[in-house]
């Protein structure tokens, strides 16, 4: 593989090689079942609940309430078919917003032609902020769920949770968020304060993909997706993963050890990148809240280039132009024009997002090469026509 800088770290995170360290034991000799009554399965038992506390720690929840799932798709589904499918015997409704993963976004289209589910997409601001006022507009006396992610993965906007967490308990009305891109980053205290669903991807912390986790509230009320035996408190059946249980767990733990010291280095690194782009590049246009935004994350628009044409004229940066979800469509981010940026802007954009083993000089690089690609692009008159 050629020599890049990776700046692509909310698509997905490299594993973290303690990570693995970690894993490697349960992918060899401690091979046990969790369910065996014998000492290989009571090893593997105590593995996996060890983990358990590890990821409840980051989300600052009891290990009781938090089941592992196959991701961060897998985790949206059950929290919003769960809720939706125990309310089977009403006509339910879901208040969500018009920036949501097409996790969230694809799962009450479902919902809807198959179940008669109904659901309103609440508008978000040019910055990508939702108004809590606005999700209390929505509310119907058939409202089951609110479901909002905590920051959005394109511009990093961070919601205002703990708002939305106290109309939906006002109304009676459960609360999921999607924290997959927040897990790891930013404290989730005030998440999970008042929230009775949240759902987190082991592959944006520095575990494997194909593991993930939920946090459901005790005494909340949902259907498993995962019919059959009784692991995971009856809520989702089905051997356990324990290399990749462990691994989500030791990526929790050093992820809420070093988060308030990263999260410093993170908005250091991305303010400096984007000082460099912004002081050569005029009229470049950064996309999200200016300071309510993950650390890590930078979205910006270069103006009169096609930020795919940006990216494949530059390969010595690794990033994305949106969700990596949807990265081979031509058509410009659902996000940014949900957030009424404008078609010639929402095609500019680029998303740089920074990581563990993001430098400084990794930042220098690539903000030279971005201009140096960006100059070549206009200097041929390479436009969007």
């Amino acid at each position: 593989m050629t020599s890049s800088v990776y700046l692509d770290y909310n698509a997905t995170t490299p594993v973290d090689p303690a990570v693995v360290s970690a894993m490697l034991p349960y992918l060899a000799e401690r091979f046990g079942n969790p369910s065996s009554a014998h000492v290989y399965g009571y090893d593997a038992q105590s593995a996996v609940q060890d983990a358990r506390r590890q990821v409840a720690e980051l989300l600052h929840a009891a290990p009781a309430d938090v089941i592992f799932t196959s991701g961060g798709s897998e985790g949206d589904n059950l929290a919003i078919k769960g809720v939706v499918f125990a309310h089977h015997g009403r006509r339910p409704h879901v208040v969500t917003t018009s920036i949501e993963h097409s996790a969230v976004l694809s799962t009450l289209l479902y919902l809807k032609s198959r179940f008669d589910a109904s659901f309103t997409l609440v508008p978000v601001d040019s910055q990508g902020l939702v108004d809590p006022d606005a999700v209390r507009r929505a509310i119907r006396p058939e409202t089951v769920l609110i479901t909002v992610m905590h920051a959005n993965n394109e511009v990093g906007t961070i919601q205002p949770i703990a708002e939305l967490a106290a109309l939906a308990s006002e109304h009676g009305v459960a609360l999921h968020v999607d924290a997959a891109q927040s897990a790891g980053k930013v404290p989730l205290d005030t998440v999970t304060s008042g929230v009775d669903l949240v759902t987190m991807a082991g592959h944006k912390v520095y575990a494997p993909k194909g593991i993930g986790a939920a946090y459901i509230r005790k005494g909340m009320t949902i259907d498993p997706l995962i019919h059959g035996s009784s692991q995971e408190q009856g809520r989702r059946a089905g051997t356990e993963p324990v290399a990749s249980m462990v691994a989500l767990g030791a990526a929790c733990a050093i992820a809420a050890e070093h988060l308030e010291a990263e999260g410093f280095r993170l908005t250091r690194l991305r303010d400096r990148l984007f000082d460099r782009l912004s002081g050569a590049v005029a009229g470049l246009a950064l996309n999200g809240h200016p300071t309510q935004r993950l650390p890590n994350t930078l979205n910006v628009s270069f103006p009169g280039v096609a930020g795919a044409q940006m990216l494949a004229a530059c390969p010595e940066v690794s990033a994305s132009t949106g969700s990596a979800c949807h990265a081979a469509s031509p058509e410009p981010s659902s996000v940014l024009m949900a957030m009424g940026l404008g078609l010639e802007r929402a095609l500019g954009a680029v998303r740089l997002s920074l990581g563990r083993w993001t430098t400084d000089e990794d930042v220098e690089h690539a903000a030279e090469a971005l201009v140096a690609c960006y100059r070549s692009l206009t200097a041929a008159g390479a436009g969007r026509a």
